[in-house]
């Protein structure tokens, strides 16, 4: 199974990290990206997981609604993309029932959560069972279940924004044999004979693309990588949104015990 999943909105991070919005609200990645890889998605029928903030309820209101009006799933990445494990447990508790009441007030419902950072921290599953998640997707590897959370990690290698942040050379690595920063082209080449293993091999997928980085990555490139992904029959690959995965792996749970490991390396390692 292959899950499509893009992370992050609008000015979320950037405020996070310190900065003033010029014009709240009119982020370039809401405003021209978003609604960009939406028709690309719709063309090829393809459904995907969009792990956005909290905070983009109150900017974004109606992005979020025509998020899920087209068939894709909204999922939970924080309230303005504060560094999850570096938060402790009742913070996360607070920043789960803050953002969960958000989206709610959309009439959004959110199934999981992806943790900036990619690390779960003192909260564990405990925090995201609490908020009455039923996935969530940390780094690592695999698919499993933890007491009724079903556990969909990324892998760094498949994630856009490897390619450039300096504490993921070992990521890079496990893509070209070099620490050094990775081009487009190579990503392409490296997500694409990805896919092709995981339709042999079978297993569980996350690509990690980040709206922000689509100029760095290049429309060509990401049509080329959404044409593969949809060139495939259901019964070669199966492409599906992660709440669809995550309901798959707990109606097996069976099958999916001790079938997940999780990474200790960030981004903001």
């Amino acid at each position: 199974m292959l899950s499509l999943t893009f992370d992050n909105l609008g000015e979320a991070a950037e405020i996070e990290a310190g900065a003033t919005a010029a014009e709240p609200g009119r982020h370039f990645t809401a405003t021209r990206v978003l609604p960009e890889i939406l028709d690309l998605l719709a063309a090829r029928d393809l459904r995907a997981t969009f792990f956005v903030e909290g905070i983009n309820a109150e900017l974004y209101p109606g992005l979020l609604r025509e998020i899920t009006a087209r068939g894709h799933e909204v999922g939970y990445h924080a309230w303005r993309h504060e560094r999850w494990d570096a938060l402790s447990a009742d913070e996360q508790a607070e920043n789960l029932d803050r953002g969960l009441a958000a989206f709610a007030g959309l009439g959004l419902e959110v199934a999981g959560m992806r943790p900036p950072g990619g690390l779960l921290g003192d909260g564990g599953f405990d925090v995201l069972r609490g908020a009455g998640l039923r996935y969530c997707s940390p780094a690592g590897a695999g698919a499993g279940e933890e007491d009724g959370i079903a556990v969909l990690p990324f892998q760094w290698r498949h994630v856009d924004a490897t390619c450039t942040l300096p504490p993921l050379a070992r990521a890079r690595e496990q893509m070209t044999g070099s620490a050094d920063p990775v081009d487009a082209p190579t990503l392409l080449e490296s997500l694409t004979a990805e896919i092709e293993r995981l339709a042999r091999e079978r297993g569980y997928m996350a690509i990690v693309l980040h709206p922000v980085m689509l100029d760095w990555l290049g429309r060509p490139n990401l049509e080329a990588l959404l044409d593969r992904v949809a060139s495939y029959r259901p019964e070669d690959l199966r492409v599906a949104r992660c709440d669809e995965v995550a309901g798959h792996v707990l109606d097996h749970r069976q099958q999916f015990s001790g079938g997940a490991s999780l990474d200790a390396s960030s981004w903001a390692s």
